[in-house]
């Protein structure tokens, strides 16, 4: 009996690898990308790169391990919430106040060290934000919205409460 579940759980293993979830990969231009609207500093953009892009753009780097399920699913899944949340690759094309509204997300998200997502920094020891990598965002940030504001009136930029 034992014997026939083990098979029975191994056959299920070997069946579930050929099911495999789209990649997050498209290459080529991005033309509502943060960068065609806002500067983005190179020590920024490095940590965006090494951070925040695998689950918020339209371009993962996939580990080893992305191919093998269940894992893969729960990569996916991440991958999928976190662009639904924000996509800096589809940033631009979005209205102002979502725009504004992400930007004030992104600098509490930092703040408060709720992003990258634990989950994501134990595998990714380099996603771990340092003290001045999370200054160097929460500038940028600032920035960003100040040159929003200049550029539209505020109640433009803010939701109604």
């Amino acid at each position: 009996m034992k014997k026939k579940i083990l098979l029975g759980l191994l056959a299920i293993i070997i069946i579930i690898q050929f099911i495999k979830p789209d990649k997050n990969i498209h290459a080529g231009n991005q033309p509502y990308n943060i960068a065609t609207k806002f500067t983005v500093p190179n020590d920024v953009q490095k940590v965006l790169q090494k951070a925040c892009y695998d689950c918020h753009s339209n371009n993962t780097v996939y580990p080893w391990y992305s191919h093998l399920q269940p894992i893969a699913w729960f990569l996916n899944h991440h991958i999928v919430d976190g662009k639904k949340k924000l996509n800096f690759d589809e940033y631009t094309g979005k209205s102002l106040r979502y725009q504004y509204h992400k930007l004030e997300e992104t600098e509490e998200m930092i703040q408060k060290g709720e992003m990258p997502l634990k989950s994501y920094t134990i595998v990714h020891k380099e996603a771990v934000l340092t003290q001045q990598e999370k200054e160097a965002i929460i500038n940028w940030v600032h920035a960003s919205k100040k040159q929003m504001e200049a550029e539209y009136p505020l109640d433009s930029l803010i939701k109604k409460r």
